[in-house]
């Protein structure tokens, strides 16, 4: 009996000492929440219901905006991938210095490994760090590479204690996963070769062999046939190491929840940075056909179904209360990107970039006005904002929840915006400069204001009134035009 007594005692206090780590654990992360960004790749700000999409369902993003704070002036810095990325990480305006535009598969590194980072951020915070997904930020210090061999720096060099990815885009060789260093599925007899400028080995290419494509090129996208799709580059070898597009969305979806298991005991940060919906699009087998816009809403779809999952997960590990989500896409949408997809005969009375003008790569608000959602339950009451927020200014603004400085000149263009990401102001940014293709603009308050730039004049416009950029003003406002040049030039001689 006493031999029992003993036993209960002691299971008694093993219990209340786990009971005790846990609520340790638990008042740890309550201070330190875990913090999820799920970056979309060419997503419009109308290609969600919450922002207005009538004619594709996307209930599980629905939900993240109906449970937390939806931007209606949520912005990328750019009205491109590789900008947008890079502005993201480093909190700065990428057209400061040459080479940060679209990169080949093949780029080196972009991202200084010795300056401030995002995702170092998170690290001097306590944080273990992820990425899951597209890169397109370069890897190795230089062009040319051994594919067959570690690479770096990348992602690891600039703050992500874990990193799986595809080295560019889905539509550039080469066509394989990358985890930390190391290609996976290497085969030392059949050596990677990869080049931007000529043709390498024998592989068929798309303008070559049409007849053994299953997605044809509507412009370009004509060298190596991978999955039979034809890619921007040539690559030889590497069979085994290719992946196929179908695969994509699962397979990030699944090492994006390990990275989540493995960490769920302590804070993390996961930077989940989708493929959807870049081109080529070629969404999963379950989801073909599913929409009335062709492979560009299937990938929609498949996309807003990795958003499920992924927050499905978080119910289930109880982390949901302490994760705060930040949901965007790197720059605005595109129709017909190179592939023969039905996207523009198929897209019918849908606004991908909803009520705004222009596209991915323009300068007008359609081009770098994004969705953007961010949730914490029971921390950011929900609703709606209409301040102006970048993406670039996450840097700054987690700095400041950290209580963390920033060293200087570094992350310069990244401002704190933390009021107003948790709801708690109503102003975010004041001026901003945004990037298309070729040409920047200025926003100050109301005011957008376009230099000329091919054979364009000035342009002025009122985003208040005209928020679709339809009336130019600048003829009526010839001082506001003087002003926001002089405010230009000078955030560009900073």
């Amino acid at each position: 009996m006493n031999r029992i007594k003993y036993m209960l005692g002691f299971a008694a206090i093993c219990f209340s000492f786990s009971a005790g780590a846990q609520q340790s654990r638990k008042k740890l992360n309550a201070v330190k929440p875990n913090v999820i960004m799920i970056y979309v790749d060419d997503l419009g700000y109308g290609d969600l219901g919450c922002y207005g999409a009538e004619m594709i369902k996307t209930p599980n993003t629905d939900k993240l905006a109906k449970n937390g704070l939806m931007f209606t002036n949520g912005h990328s810095t750019s009205a491109t991938c590789t900008p947008s990325r890079y502005a993201l990480m480093s909190g700065e305006y990428p057209w400061r210095e040459k080479g940060r535009n679209i990169l080949p598969g093949d780029a080196a590194l972009i991202v200084s490994p010795e300056k401030a980072t995002l995702p170092k951020v998170f690290k001097k915070a306590g944080y273990s760090t992820g990425i899951v997904g597209k890169w397109h930020l370069g890897l190795g210090d230089q062009v040319s590479k051994d594919w067959n061999a570690d690479i770096k720096p990348g992602p690891n060099e600039v703050g992500f204690d874990y990193s799986f990815i595809f080295p560019a885009t889905a539509d550039r060789v080469p066509t394989v996963f990358m985890e930390n260093h190391k290609v996976i599925g290497l085969d030392p007899l059949d050596s990677i070769f990869v080049s931007y400028k000529s043709k390498v080995g024998n592989e068929p290419t798309g303008k070559e062999n049409p007849e053994l494509l299953k997605l044809a090129a509507s412009v370009g996208h004509n060298q190596t046939i991978v999955n039979g799709i034809g890619r921007i580059g040539f690559m030889q070898g590497g069979k085994k190491t290719r992946w196929t597009d179908e695969e994509l969305a699962s397979t990030f979806l699944s090492k994006a929840e390990d990275f989540i298991e493995g960490n769920k005991d302590k804070p993390f940060f996961l930077f989940y940075a989708l493929h959807n919906i870049h081109v080529p699009r070629m969404p999963s087998t379950m989801f073909k056909g599913k929409s009335v816009l062709g492979y560009r809403g299937d990938a929609i779809l498949e996309m807003d179904w990795v958003v499920g999952e992924l927050t499905n997960q978080l119910d289930k590990l109880g982390l949901t209360e302490n994760t705060i989500i930040i949901f965007s896409s790197d720059n605005g949408p595109v129709l017909d990107d190179g592939y023969a997809d039905e996207a523009e005969l198929k897209n019918g009375e849908h606004k991908p970039a909803g009520p705004y003008r222009g596209w991915k790569t323009d300068v007008y608000e359609g081009g770098t006005r994004v969705p953007f959602i961010v949730t914490w339950p029971g921390k950011i009451k929900p609703g709606v904002s209409s301040a102006m927020v970048n993406q670039m200014d996450l840097l700054a603004s987690f700095s400041s929840f950290f209580k963390q400085s920033i060293p200087m000149d570094e992350a310069k263009d990244s401002e704190n915006i933390w009021p107003a990401l948790t709801g708690k102001s109503k102003t975010g940014r004041v001026t901003m400069v945004e990037e298309g293709y070729s040409n920047l603009a200025i926003v100050n308050g109301n005011w957008k204001y376009i230099p000329p730039f091919g054979k364009s004049t000035d342009q002025l416009y009122n985003l208040n009134d005209d928020p679709a950029e339809r009336e130019n003003l600048a003829t009526k406002h010839p001082e506001k035009i003087k002003e926001l040049n002089d405010m230009l030039k000078k955030i560009k001689q900073n």
